[in-house]
């Protein structure tokens, strides 16, 4: 496996433009997530610094329990650290965060979004998985509430609406850029395609990976389909795979039918190269999964928590000192999004005695004028355009000897 930087070049042209947390306390004592360490109906609460004074009111919806529950509780921790840090500086910007579980469900999504809504929230998160983001993004866009989504990366999210942005690279360019990096280092000559039909972000990254493979002359073996109710066994699309002779099997898809395929793929002797995309960070820390098996594994992601800047190991001190684990893309961006919030808010000079309105007209015209230096991305700066989509850099990442390492 070549491991150089066409990786750089590849990604960064093809993703110049771009997923996925009810009981502690958030910044006013709020009582909307559960301890991460501690089953939710325990009523855990967690420390946090409540500000010293006028606090905009910051809610989000994500799945704080459930099978994608490491995504929302990344999302919510990284984002109450942001929050505690300026909160104790005691500027003029202060945040008063809340978190509502959506358990990765549209439905129980809006639940969220219109409690938090009464709770009076002036400024959004979005929602922190694609599926409940579309439906909370249309309720931001009606009420006029500013959101800045960490991790809801459908293009749907973002599509026709003048006040949601994303932090994070929309689907349709990590497909590209996958099937660009794939052809670039020449990673496989037979391409087998798993994804899950029922699910925006896996459709939205497949199918635009399958236009660009047809772009550069990839071959696409095959490809099969599961769904949330068939997402335990994979016995048959992996026989498929293996019959197509498929020598690299591309995976746009969560963590945990991702572990479940490499460890039935490890059962069938069956051995071809695995390449993923945002929604694989957390592979090695799925409760019961031989992290050996995901050895060799690339993914795309904006974050790297092995970086050395002095940023990077702050933020990975603590979140390790406060939840016990290394933090993952979601964590960062929300950590990122709360940092670009205060930066936007400040810029365009808003205050929380402000209607939510009234900052959501600011922000919409501020936000595509400011660069920000954050966590995600690299050195270059985020910006974001007046359609909601970001620019960053991406990083390419592989998993060696059970820990993430960058390849650029």
């Amino acid at each position: 496996m070549k491991m150089n930087r066409i990786l750089s070049l590849a990604l960064a042209g093809a993703m110049g433009m771009s997923l996925l947390a009810g009981c502690s306390s958030s910044g006013s004592g709020e009582s909307s997530a559960p301890e991460s360490t501690a089953p939710a109906e325990s009523g855990a609460v967690e420390e946090s610094t409540a500000p010293t004074g006028a606090a905009f009111k910051l809610g989000g919806t994500g799945p704080l329990t459930g099978d994608a529950s490491i995504y929302g509780l990344a999302a919510y921790h990284g984002a109450q650290i942001a929050v505690d840090e300026i909160n104790a500086e005691g500027g003029a910007i202060q945040f008063d965060l809340r978190y509502e579980d959506d358990v990765n469900v549209a439905e129980t999504a809006v639940n969220a979004y219109n409690t938090l809504k009464e709770w009076g929230m002036q400024i959004s998160l979005g929602s922190v998985t694609s599926t409940p983001g579309v439906s909370t993004s249309a309720l931001n866009f009606e009420d006029r509430i500013f959101a800045l989504t960490p991790s809801a990366s459908s293009p749907s999210v973002i599509a026709d609406k003048d006040n949601v942005f994303q932090m994070c690279f929309t689907d349709d360019n990590q497909g590209s850029a996958s099937a660009q990096y794939i052809y670039d280092q020449g990673l496989g000559e037979n391409i087998f395609i798993i994804w899950k039909n029922d699910d925006v972000y896996s459709t939205g990254i497949r199918d635009q990976f399958v236009a660009k493979a047809d772009e550069l002359g990839l071959t696409v073996a095959g490809e099969a389909t599961f769904t949330t109710d068939t997402s335990t066994d994979f016995t048959v699309q992996l026989t498929q795979a293996q019959e197509a002779g498929a020598d690299l099997i591309f995976l746009p898809i969560y963590y945990t039918p991702a572990s479940m395929i490499l460890t039935q793929a490890d059962q069938m002797g069956y051995a071809p190269e695995f390449f993923g995309v945002d929604g694989m960070d957390g592979i090695l820390t799925v409760e019961g999964f031989d992290t050996s098996l995901a050895e060799g594994v690339m993914l795309l992601t904006p974050f790297n928590a092995d970086a050395t800047d002095e940023a990077t190991v702050s933020f990975v001190t603590k979140y390790q000192e406060e939840y016990g684990e290394t933090p993952n893309q979601f964590a960062a961006d929300a950590y990122d999004c709360v940092y670009a919030y205060k930066q936007a808010l400040e810029a365009a000079g808003c205050t929380p005695d402000m209607s939510a309105e009234e900052i959501c007209d600011a922000l919409i015209e501020v936000f595509p004028t400011i660069t920000f230096n954050g966590l995600t991305g690299d050195g270059a700066g985020i910006t974001w355009d007046s359609t909601g989509a970001v620019s960053k850099s991406p990083k390419g990442m592989i998993i060696q000897d059970g820990a993430y390492v960058g390849m650029d």
